[in-house]
C-alpha cells in the first residue's frame, strides 16, 4: 500500500534497523525516534539504508526548535563571543526516582533493547545541540553510574567530556536521578559568555553587562518538524548523517566508560 504520507518508527531501538530496511522501499519520509541505532555501527548501517533510498528522514531532536537555543547558536555562528573555549550541556529528570520505566516502558532501561540507558536516552538531546553548534568532537571520555540501581545493568546518570582538536571542551550531564535541571546550557568564550538558566537566556558580550535577552523565533523541530514536512513539503529535518554523528559520539562515551580512557569519535 502507498496511500499514506509518511512512516513513524517508535519501536525499541533494537528493531530500528530491520524496520527501516523494510520501509525504505515505500519511498516515503521516515521518522525514526532517537537514538537512530543501538550504537555507532548500527546507526551507520541505518544511515546507509536511508541515504541509498534517498528518502527524507528525521528524528526527535525537538530542542533545536527552542527560540533561546536558536539565538545562542546564531550568536556562536556569528562569532559574537570570540573563541568558545568551554561549553556545558545538561538534560536530567527524575525518571528513575519516579519509576517511570517500571512497566510499559521497561525496555528503555534494558540496554539489550534500547542500546543506551539514561545517559544516552536524555544526553542525546543536548549532545545534538552541542554538535549542531560546534560540529563533531574528536575524542570523548565519560563515566556512567548505576544510581539507585532500580534497573540493574542500566546506568541512571553520567558525565562526559568531548574534546575538539581546536581546543574546545564540551561537558555533558544526563540522567534520571535529578529532581531539577535548572541550567541546561552554559557557554564560556574569550569574548563573553552565556547561559540558559531557570528559563532565561543570559548573555554577556565583551565589556557589556550580563543581561537577559530574548530568544529568536522558535520553529517546529523533532517530530513536529517532520509532520510539517510531510504535510507541507517544508520543515526542518535532521539528516541521517547528523543522527549518525550523534550516535557515534555517544558510543565513544559508552566505550570510555568500559575502558576507563579517552576514546576516539569515529568519523567518515
Amino acid at each position: 500500500k502507498t496511500d499514506f504520507d509518511g512512516i513513524v518508527i517508535c519501536s525499541t531501538t533494537a528493531e530500528h534497523r530491520d524496520l527501516v530496511a523494510r520501509c525504505v522501499g515505500a519511498g516515503k519520509p521516515i521518522f525514526v525516534e532517537k537514538p537512530m541505532g543501538m550504537n555507532g555501527d548500527d546507526s551507520a548501517a541505518i544511515a546507509g539504508l536511508l541515504t541509498e533510498a534517498g528518502v527524507p528522514f528525521s528524528t526527535g531532536y525537538f530542542r533545536r526548535g527552542d527560540g533561546q537555543v536558536r539565538k545562542l547558536r546564531r550568536l556562536v555562528q556569528e562569532g559574537a563571543f570570540g573563541t568558545v573555549t568551554r561549553a556545558r550541556f545538561s538534560n536530567c529528570h527524575s525518571g528513575a526516582l519516579g519509576g517511570w520505566f517500571d512497566s510499559e516502558w521497561r525496555w528503555m532501561a534494558d540496554l539489550s533493547r534500547a542500546g543506551v540507558g539514561a545517559f544516552g536516552d536524555l544526553g542525546t538531546h543536548v549532545l545534538d545541540l552541542a554538535l549542531w553548534m560546534f560540529g563533531s568532537p574528536d575524542r570523548a571520555v565519560g563515566s556512567l553510574q548505576a544510581g539507585t540501581n532500580r534497573y540493574p545493568g542500566c546506568e541512571e546518570y553520567g558525565e562526559a567530556i568531548f574534546a575538539y582538536d581546536s581546543g574546545l571542551l564540551v561537558t555533558l550531564a544526563a540522567g534520571w536521578n535529578d529532581v531539577a535541571d535548572p541550567c541546561p546550557i552554559q557557554l564560556m568564550a574569550t569574548g563573553g559568555h552565556a547561559l540558559i538558566c531557570n528559563g532565561s537566556l543570559m548573555v554577556k558580550i565583551g565589556d557589556g553587562p550580563l543581561e537577559e535577552v530574548e530568544g529568536d523565533e522558535g520553529a517546529p523541530a523533532g517530530f513536529s518538524g517532520f509532520v510539517d514536512y510531510v504535510v507541507t513539503g517544508e520543515g526542518e529535518l535532521v539528516l541521517p548523517t547528523e543522527a549518525l554523528a550523534r550516535d557515534r559520539a555517544m558510543s565513544a562515551v559508552y566505550r570510555s566508560n568500559e575502558s576507563g580512557r579517552w576514546e576516539s569519535v569515529v568519523r567518515d
